[in-house]
């Protein structure tokens, strides 16, 4: 049992450590090889145990990042986070006395990933196995079936390992001289089998370049506060920082340093006023934007009626002002609205901070800005497959992700969910803008990789040439089939095993 749990343990931290910032993607199946070697042979009881185990070691470091709310909810969030792969294991368990087993536990995985992703208040998909993959071996993958495809890929390639490690070959009646070779070569099958799983991701058909081209400028303004208290205490800061990096855009492309931009995006939260409501941020956003010359996306929370809000992605015209929106449609609980209102507000003083409740939008994010129509991603949705996979099939292109990550400056979150935008421009051939607060913003290619970056905590800007895509991948093309695909399979094989396990019961009472 102690060897067990010094693997299960060993599993977890390598695959944390597969996750940014430290990035060694390689460590995923690792892990997963490790999670495994802990569970085989176990009953379901003991397998739900250890799975806990795992899970506790690698979410802990994984989402670190929550600490900035506080650590009860950081040990709540790990706590209920790690029940999911505490019911996979025990499932595994029962399918480990399957033929092909590292198949049947690939697809149970999955399906621990999508419930996750479902449930409790909205699901938390956050620390899935494929977000550890944004530049690996298994990326491609993403272009085929999506992130559900990259997870299966990554722990059929650890599933495989361990079973090279712990499935001995079948007694052969032959002499022991004759049988070597043969357990060998039966052996070696599973060990180059998994080497073949990313391999075959080169097969993996991917669309090419379509000669077209926009100039996105990206602005990143700071914000004065940290933590929880991120916009200071001095209203209309976040606002002025971001309307004077615009201007310092507007600038540098005047004095011939950035060429002309066709489109401006700025951040989440770039306005800490409503510019709806109040005159005076209106007319900085629109100095600002006069004043760089083209149509810009600006971040907005705006008033929906006289107790809600709503985080916005606004398209601001350099002559007629705000114009079409994108309202975010997968809401942060307890960070943009409070779950069980009435209960929470009761126990938990620091609900109330959230302030108004946020109401999600119901439309996908395709804006007309300026030459193209952009996909417009906020924030923490980046991590909902359905969301962005909307937002691309509406025509969005280049995909936008405004993001606000102050509270959690310095963390691992912001790496990580660049780690997302990686996958994502691979999954459906997009180029990938993000605009953040304090960082991290960058530039992705359709290919998956980090064209430009700032630094975090820095007011920078900057001025990308982006590719603009129209051919959809596989992956955009079958949406959630291949997931549900798998997920199914991995269903069958625990019915299977509860099959196979009752009729076994039932021989052994007849042969009593």
């Amino acid at each position: 049992m102690l060897a067990r749990l010094v693997a299960a343990a060993a599993g977890g931290l390598a695959l944390f450590a597969a996750f940014p910032p430290l990035d060694w993607w390689l460590c995923a199946p690792l892990g997963i090889s490790l999670i495994v070697g802990s569970l085989y042979g176990t009953r379901p009881r003991r397998a739900a145990w250890l799975g806990y185990v795992a899970a506790l070691v690698f979410l802990f470091p994984a989402l670190a990042w929550v600490r900035t709310i506080g650590d009860d909810v950081w040990f709540m969030l790990v706590g209920v986070e790690s029940l999911f792969y505490a019911a996979m294991a025990a499932l595994a368990a029962l399918v480990f006395r399957l033929p092909l087993w590292p198949l049947w536990f690939s697809g149970l995985w999955v399906a621990m990933e999508w419930a996750r992703g479902l449930v409790p208040i909205g699901g938390f998909p956050w620390a899935r196995v494929a977000f550890s993959q944004g530049e690996s071996l298994f990326t491609s993958y993403a272009a085929l079936g999506g992130v559900p495809l990259v997870s299966f890929a990554v722990t059929l390639c650890g599933a495989l390992v361990a079973h090279a490690v712990l499935v001995r070959p079948a007694a052969s009646a032959r002499s022991a001289a004759s049988a070597r070779p043969a357990a060998a070569l039966r052996r070696a099958v599973p060990v180059v089998l998994a080497l073949a799983v990313p391999v075959l991701s080169f097969a993996v058909p991917r669309p090419g370049d379509e000669g077209r081209a926009i100039n996105v400028g990206i602005v990143q303004g700071n914000v004065p506060g940290r933590g929880m208290n991120i916009l200071g205490d001095e209203p209309a800061v976040v606002l002025k920082n971001h309307a004077n990096e615009t201007k310092r855009l507007a600038q540098a492309v005047r004095d011939g340093k950035l060429p002309k931009p066709d489109i401006v995006i700025l951040p989440e939260n770039s306005t800490d006023i409503d510019p709806y409501r109040d005159e005076f941020a209106r007319e900085i956003i629109q100095d600002s934007v006069r004043d760089v010359g083209v149509p810009t996306l600006v971040g907005a929370v705006v008033a929906i009626g006289d107790d809600r809000r709503a985080t916005r992605s606004l398209t601001w015209d350099p002559v007629t002002g705000p114009g079409a929106y994108y309202d975010k449609q997968h809401l942060v609980p307890f960070g943009e609205y409070t779950p069980f209102k009435e209960i929470v507000l009761a126990l938990w003083e620091r609900a109330s901070l959230v302030g108004r409740q946020s109401v999600p939008g119901d439309k996908p994010g395709d804006l007309k800005l300026g030459p193209v129509t952009i996909g417009a991603v906020n924030c923490y949705e980046v991590a909902y497959d359905g969301t962005v996979r909307e937002t691309v099939r509406a025509g969005g292109t280049p995909i936008v992700v405004q993001t606000n990550n102050a509270s959690y400056a310095e963390s691992n979150l912001p790496p990580q969910q660049l780690a997302m935008s990686k996958l994502r421009a691979v999954e459906h051939n997009r180029a990938v803008v993000t605009a953040a607060t304090t960082g991290i913003s960058a530039y992705v290619t359709p290919d998956g990789k980090v064209s430009w970056q700032t630094r975090e905590l820095v007011a920078d800007m900057n001025v990308v040439k982006v590719p603009v895509r129209t051919q959809e991948t596989i992956a955009t093309k079958v949406g959630a089939v291949p997931e549900w695909a798998l997920m199914v399979m991995g269903a069958a094989a625990v019915g299977a095993a509860l099959w196979r396990g009752r009729r076994r019961g039932d021989r052994m009472r007849n042969d009593g």
